[in-house]
């Protein structure tokens, strides 16, 4: 039990858990900016290929 309370102080003295929970927390932000930016364009090239077809046809 003593080997188990030591290994949970240095897990929370250990500064790797909140730079890991930060990085995933940045991933996140990137990976959700990057899903609305091809959102986006993605709608802006389906309204000009919109617009090609009508204009052709």
């Amino acid at each position: 039990m003593k080997k188990f309370a030591t290994s949970l102080k240095k897990f929370l003295k250990s500064e790797d858990g909140p730079t890991a929970v930060e990085y995933a927390v940045m991933l996140a932000l990137i990976v959700i900016v990057c899903l609305t930016a091809i959102q986006a364009v993605g709608t802006n090239a389906n309204a000009k290929f919109e617009e090609v077809r009508d204009a052709l046809a």
